[in-house]
């Protein structure tokens, strides 16, 4: 079953008083091209999500992003008091030895002292920790993958459904393929016949004729396009990683019906190639998002 290169996943782990969000979104790209958003505290640890993401994930434009919330109040600054404290001693201090008047608004006054509302503690990442978000990383790459996994068969039905129609519509062909030559060699000899003046050899014409329906024989095309019709069903049923080689199949496919309608010579044949190529054409849109 082929895979989507479009998927989303998120995860979220509580440890202690924070919340962690992982977030992972993908669409389609020729290779692996990875963006990351990482909060502070976990940014030491990048090459690692780097790694895990491109082990399971191999192709897609990848946006990463890991946030942190805290519970209400777990992050607010505290005050220092005893910095506190020694401001407002020094400060009545000069005012009783210089007879300036003491501030009107102490906390006002002292809030605003240097360090009062300083965080001097440093955060640091521990393993305990760091296993925790590990483990919603895995959660939220996994969830991704389900959703291509979804989407995967969604477009393989779709696929199928273009797959049969293309095939129906070659069939169709035949027909109107029989009654061409016949059109075409009774067209050339009422041209001949309304030259009463021209004579012309007929074992000659005969062989002309021969010559110039092989060149529009389209046998050999109609052959290559239902190898390829059946290989592509095989390739989607080869699991997911056949993005590339499905596409390649799309662009033969394509080269056989051109040469096709190129060599129809018929309206009723031109009319069929062109709803072929509609039908391929929405092959080729959505192969670009198979991984």
């Amino acid at each position: 079953m082929i895979q989507s290169m479009t998927g989303y996943g998120k995860a979220v782990v509580t440890y202690g008083e924070k919340k962690i969000s992982v977030e992972i979104k993908s669409l389609n790209s020729k290779s692996l091209d990875l963006s990351t958003r990482i909060a502070p505290l976990y940014r030491e640890k990048e090459m690692e999500i780097r790694q895990l993401i491109a082990a399971k994930l191999e192709r897609g434009k990848v946006d990463f992003t890991i946030w942190i919330e805290k519970e209400a109040g777990a992050d607010a600054t505290p005050v220092n008091a005893a910095l506190v404290e020694n401001y407002y001693r020094q400060v009545k201090d000069i005012a009783a030895r210089t007879g300036i008047p003491e501030p009107q608004d102490w906390f006002a006054m002292l809030l605003r002292m240097p360090d009062v509302l300083t965080k001097t503690e440093l955060e640091t990442l521990g393993e305990d920790e760091w296993e925790a978000v590990r483990m919603a990383i895995g959660d939220a790459i996994a969830r991704l993958i389900d959703f291509r996994r979804q989407e995967g068969e969604a477009l393989q039905r779709k696929f199928a459904e273009k797959i049969s129609n293309i095939s129906a519509l070659l069939a169709a062909i035949e027909p109107y393929e029989k009654q061409r030559v016949e059109k075409i060699k009774a067209r050339i000899i009422e041209g001949l016949k309304a030259i009463p003046e021209v004579e012309y050899d007929k074992n000659r014409l005969e062989q002309e004729l021969i010559y110039y329906i092989e060149k529009l024989d389209i046998s050999e095309e109609k052959q290559r396009l239902a190898n390829h019709l059946k290989y592509f069903r095989e390739t989607m049923d080869e699991g997911h990683g056949q993005g590339k080689k499905l596409g390649f199949i799309a662009q033969e496919m394509g080269r056989e019906i051109n040469t096709t309608g190129s060599k129809s010579n018929n309206a009723e044949m031109q009319n069929l190639v062109v709803k072929m190529k509609d039908e391929l054409e929405q092959i080729k849109e959505q192969v670009l998002n198979v991984l």
